[in-house]
């Protein structure tokens, strides 16, 4: 049902690998561990799930979502039984889920050709390695550290795991200091609330130097560095397997799309409660993700049936005329008028405009309404 309503402006893009962070308190719910939250940004009481989500640039929807089950968890028996977790469910790193999900995508036939990865999964060579022999193109973050063969040097044997040296191997980052300034260009990627957002690109052709490699002649893939102007350093990196032809705009709208499920997830938490659950089973945990999912994806569909209009910063808003004060207009939420926050409010306004009285305290509705304007 979503699907077809997400690609009218377009196709699928991308399938985006991400895990989002639950923010817990106490030991009791399943998965809670002292780990790396992204919600906030630090080491914290968490509950984390890897995700799976299918995106363009207008919307995008996760279609996979499993808790990640820590190895003192997943060890720990007593609190298994407790918890009700299946005993086919054993301790898999997050890179292992995230694979499985890419896999059950295939199998499935899931639209869509490149997948996204931030630094988190993108430093596994061996999950980029399983990408490319999946069939799929991946765009992914990494660390500064990583090897790659030094421009002009014949790749010989690649580092064994621990080490860093190898001969004619450079880290990415210094390789990014090396380049000349006529290397780098000021690209634009989509469009802010204020302003288009731009900034700093290299990228070049570099042969990667891992042990997960597949055998036989190593490949060239796009190295993509980002240097935000006035910043001391690179700030982030790619690899990607995208073809040698692409744009280097194109390229850098890819591995900019991330943002789409960045924000999406904070309307899937804000809007439909997706962090709300407070009991403590496996279970119940997935079945409540699930309910949320399916929610947001009906205000997806919703939403892609009202004409889309871009951010406007909130100084370009014209004072709004109520022509008829007994039906006042509904006003736009996050300075977008088909935003999930407006059409949330536009359904339980329409919702609430069929019901004669409130089933709480009985007021009428159109009293109801007047109080809440």
């Amino acid at each position: 049902m979503v699907l077809p309503q997400m690609t009218r402006a377009g196709p699928i893009e991308a399938w985006i690998i991400d895990d989002t962070g639950l923010p817990k308190k106490g030991h009791h719910s399943v998965g809670v561990s002292h780990q790396y939250c992204g919600q906030l940004g630090k080491q914290a009481n968490c509950q984390v799930a890897v995700t799976l989500s299918l995106a363009n640039q207008h919307a995008s929807l996760p279609v996979a979502y499993r808790l990640y089950l820590p190895k003192a968890w997943a060890e720990d028996e007593d609190r298994r039984a407790k918890a009700g977790v299946p005993e086919q469910i054993t301790f898999k790193t997050k890179p292992q889920i995230a694979l499985e999900q890419i896999r059950w995508a295939c199998e499935v036939g899931l639209p869509g050709d490149m997948v996204l990865l931030d630094a988190g999964y993108g430093r596994d060579s061996k999950l980029r390695t399983d990408i490319t022999e999946l069939g799929k193109r991946y765009v992914a973050g990494i660390q500064p550290q990583t090897l790659v063969w030094k421009p002009g040097k014949r790749p010989g044997r690649a580092p064994r795991k621990g080490r860093r040296d190898a001969p004619d191997t450079i880290s990415v980052k210094d390789l990014a200091l090396e380049l000349r300034a006529r290397a780098w260009h000021v690209i634009p990627w989509r469009e802010g609330t204020n302003e288009r957002l731009s900034s700093r690109f290299a990228r070049l052709r570099v042969q990667v130097a891992s042990g997960h490699e597949r055998p036989g002649k190593p490949t060239k893939e796009w190295l993509l560095i980002e240097w935000p102007e006035g910043e001391k350093e690179p700030a982030k990196y790619w690899l990607s397997t995208l073809p040698s032809s692409i744009a280097f705009r194109d390229l850098v709208n890819a591995a900019k799309l991330r943002w789409r499920i960045e924000r999406d997830y904070q309307e899937l938490k804000q809007e439909v409660g997706l962090g709300h659950y407070e009991r403590r089973g496996w279970r119940g945990f997935h079945h409540h993700a699930t309910m949320c999912i399916a929610a947001y994806g009906f205000l997806i569909s919703e939403r892609e049936t009202i004409p889309p209009s871009g951010p406007r910063p909130a100084g370009r808003f014209s004072q709004v005329v109520v022509p008829a004060p007994e039906a006042p207009p509904l006003r736009p939420e996050r300075h977008v008028p088909n935003s999930i926050a407006t059409v949330r409010r536009r359904i339980i306004d329409a919702l609430v405009r069929r019901m004669p009285r409130c089933p709480c305290c009985r007021a009428s509705t159109a009293h109801r309404m007047r109080m809440n304007l």
